[in-house]
């Protein structure tokens, strides 16, 4: 769920940076599919990223797993599979953001000329969603797995939001500094709903203020380090380990990546490359996600001389 509000931010904002580029400025769609990875399974269908195709690829496309509609549909059959640890009004929410997206992709012509309106629905639909399992669902097992895994997608999102400026909306040196720069720049700003908490804290937009506000801000709720620190406490409730200790790799890791973003500064990031340190957090969110997925959910082979021993 927390994929599907972020790929309709993506959209939603690279469509109105669009209209408001200069006349001469070419649209571009590539970096959407870059940023969130699916480029190699694009091309496999389309020849050019055009906004129509791009749009289709990320939102209908049910050959692409990360499409909207595919997310929608994997998230009611894995809320289906636990019913009877969700609550009933997550069910029905979840069915009903499914049903809504079924009716649209028999209508996605007429979806394409009310754009914003159809992913400002999807963002409310999946903020009214988190607000459910918060306000419905006790602080138990289920809810810690649930915001652990929410806060590690975001980190991992909001570092993408940042790449897209680096690698793909990067204006040529004459344009650092210049309108056009600064408007890309706030549209990653408000591609992670940033752009009025970061006003309140800096009074201009710059790279390295952006930087250090999506990364390494402590108390906005979509900044990297945040989302971290919420993932490694949920993964302690689970496990029961304190805090300090570990107790299996995807806490040492989520551990050591939290502790290497509390002592880095802005400045250690530029030094090293921000598309270099972005690339290396993206890598790790995902070892981490393989690693709670081997800890907790994989199935264990029983030796023979275990076996043995349950039959004694």
């Amino acid at each position: 769920m927390e994929r599907v509000e972020n790929y309709a931010r993506f959209i939603s904002v690279n469509f109105n940076l669009a209209l408001e580029q200069p006349g001469d400025f070419e649209e571009q769609w590539e970096p959407l599919i870059i940023t969130t990875g699916d480029d190699k399974n694009f091309y496999s269908y389309y020849d050019t990223p055009s906004r129509e195709s791009v749009i289709h690829f990320m939102t209908f496309d049910q050959r692409n797993p990360n499409s909207i509609q595919s997310m929608l549909f994997n998230i009611r059959e894995n809320a289906r599979t636990v019913r009877e640890s969700i609550t009933k009004e997550m069910w029905e929410h979840i069915n009903k953001m499914y049903m809504d997206i079924q009716r649209a992709s028999k209508a996605e012509n007429r979806v394409l000329n009310r754009l914003q309106d159809f992913f400002y629905d999807i963002k409310m639909g999946c903020q009214l969603f988190f607000g459910i399992v918060d306000a419905s669902m006790t602080r138990s097992e289920g809810w810690h797995f649930s915001n652990m895994g929410r806060h590690l997608e975001r980190a991992d999102k909001t570092a993408r939001i940042v790449d897209v400026k680096y690698f793909i909306l990067l204006p040529a040196v004459n344009q650092v500094g210049s309108p056009l720069d600064i408007m890309q720049w706030s549209a990653v700003l408000k591609s992670a709903s940033a752009y009025n908490m970061y006003r309140q804290h800096y009074k201009v937009i710059s790279p390295a203020n952006i930087t250090e506000f999506l990364l390494l801000d402590r108390h906005f709720p979509r900044s990297v380090l945040y989302c971290l620190r919420n993932a490694e406490n949920s993964l302690r409730e689970i496990s029961g380990t304190s805090a300090g200790s570990f107790s299996n790799t995807a806490e040492k890791k989520l551990g050591q990546l939290r502790s290497k973003m509390e002592f880095t500064d802005v400045a250690d990031i530029l030094k090293q490359g921000l598309h270099e340190y972005l690339d290396t957090i993206q890598t790790r969110c995902n070892e981490i996600s393989g690693e709670i997925h081997d800890a907790f959910f994989t199935m264990k082979p029983i030796h023979l001389q275990d076996s043995k021993m349950i039959t004694q």
